[in-house]
C-alpha cells in the first residue's frame, strides 16, 4: 500500500498500547519508507475519552516534553476512560526541528480536513478528522510560538459550533487554568486542527506555552499544569500527574479576529520592539522601530499600535522580510 495510513491499534482493546500511525512514503535512501509517528493508547472501561497532542508544528517543544514525559507516568491502572497521547504529531517535523514537515514542506495545523491519498501531511490530517478526532469527546493540541515568536502564554479556542458547543469548549476552556485564554474567529471551514475537531464532533481545545524554540522552568510549569487541569476537569484523572500539586488561574478572555490588530513589515527591515508580550497598550503607543541597515542616513521608521489591547505575540528575529508579522495585539473579550 503506498498511500493512507496504516496503525495496529485496537480502539476497543484494554490496558496499554504503544504503537505507530505509520504513512508509507518512498524516499531516496529507502524506496518502502514508512514515516513513524508514536501513539500512545490507554484504556481502563467506560468513560470520558480524551485525546492529547503536540509537535503539530515541529519547532514547539513544551508539549512534546510534557506528553512524552505522561507517557512514562500513566498506567491504564490509574486512568478512568480513554486516553490517546501523541506526543509528536508532526513528527518529520520535530525531528528536523522546523515547523513544517521536510518532506512536503506541510503545515499540519493548515492541512485540515486532509486528502487521504495526497502528501504525507494531508494524509496525517485526513487520519486525524476523520478516525482519530471521532473517537474522543476532548482534544487538545498544545502549540507555542515556534522559532521566530515569543507568545504570551494562554489557552486558546476557535468560535465553533452551536451556542451548547461552545459554552462547553469555553468551559473546558477555563478549566485548562492558565491567566490568559483568547478566542479566535477562523470559521467554521478553517484549516486548523480546532476546526477540524469541531467538524468531527468533539471540543477542540489549544494553547500557546512559550516560543523560540526553547522551553523554559515557566514554560514547562504552565504546559504541564494545563494538562493536569484537563485530566481533572473531564474525569481521566482525580489529581495532578506532572505537577506535585494542582494549580489553577482564573482566565482573562482575549479576543484575535482581525489582521488590524498586527503589524506586518511593508519590506526587509530590521526589528526594534518597544514593548513586551503582556504589556498592556493603548491605540497610537510606539510598538518599536523598523531599521534599514543599507541606510544608514535614513532615520528608523517608528511603528505605533493601531489598537488598545495585550500583547499577545512577537517576532523575536530582528531580521525581517515584508510580510512577516512582528507583533499582535489581543483586545478583551466582551
Amino acid at each position: 500500500m503506498h498511500s493512507g495510513l496504516l496503525h495496529s491499534l485496537d480502539f476497543a482493546a484494554e490496558g496499554r498500547q504503544d504503537g505507530f500511525l505509520s504513512i508509507p512514503y518512498s524516499i531516496d535512501r529507502s524506496p518502502y519508507f514508512q514515516i513513524k509517528i508514536p501513539i500512545v493508547r490507554l484504556k481502563n472501561g467506560d468513560g470520558p475519552r480524551l485525546l492529547l497532542m503536540a509537535g503539530n508544528h515541529g519547532d514547539e517543544y513544551e508539549g512534546c516534553m510534557a506528553l512524552a514525559l505522561l507517557t512514562r507516568r500513566l498506567r491504564p491502572e490509574t486512568i478512568r476512560g480513554e486516553l490517546t497521547i501523541l506526543p509528536f504529531t508532526n513528527a518529520p517535523a520535530v525531528f528536523a526541528a522546523r515547523r513544517r514537515s521536510p518532506l512536503d514542506d506541510g503545515n499540519l495545523n493548515r492541512a485540515f480536513p486532509g486528502n487521504p491519498n495526497g502528501s504525507p501531511t494531508e494524509r496525517l490530517a485526513a487520519f486525524l478528522e476523520r478516525d482519530l478526532f471521532p473517537r474522543h469527546d476532548v482534544m487538545l493540541d498544545l502549540h507555542s510560538g515556534g522559532t521566530s515568536m515569543a507568545h504570551l502564554a494562554t489557552s486558546l479556542i476557535e468560535r465553533q459550533g452551536p451556542a451548547e458547543y461552545f459554552a462547553r469548549t469555553l468551559e473546558l476552556m477555563r478549566a485548562l487554568g492558565m491567566p490568559y485564554g483568547f478566542i479566535a474567529e477562523n470559521g467554521s471551514d478553517a484549516p486548523t486542527s480546532l476546526a477540524a475537531a469541531a467538524r468531527a464532533g468533539i471540543v477542540g481545545l489549544s494553547g500557546e506555552f512559550g516560543g523560540g524554540a526553547t522551553v523554559t522552568p515557566a514554560s514547562m510549569e504552565g504546559a504541564m499544569s494545563a494538562i493536569d487541569n484537563l485530566l481533572i476537569a473531564v474525569g481521566v484523572l482525580d489529581g495532578p500527574v506532572l505537577l506535585e500539586e494542582k494549580r489553577h488561574s482564573e482566565t482573562s478572555l482575549l479576543v484575535l479576529n482581525s489582521h488590524e490588530q498586527a503589524i506586518y513589515a511593508d519590506r526587509p527591515g530590521w526589528y526594534q520592539p518597544a514593548r513586551d508580550i503582556g504589556d498592556e497598550v493603548e491605540a497610537g503607543d510606539i510598538a518599536g522601530w523598523y531599521h534599514d541597515f543599507n541606510r544608514l542616513d535614513a532615520p528608523e521608521q517608528v511603528l505605533r499600535f493601531g489598537r488598545a489591547g495585550i500583547v499577545l505575540s512577537q517576532r523575536l528575529h530582528a531580521m525581517c522580510q515584508t510580510g512577516d508579522c512582528l507583533v499582535q495585539v489581543a483586545v478583551p473579550h466582551v
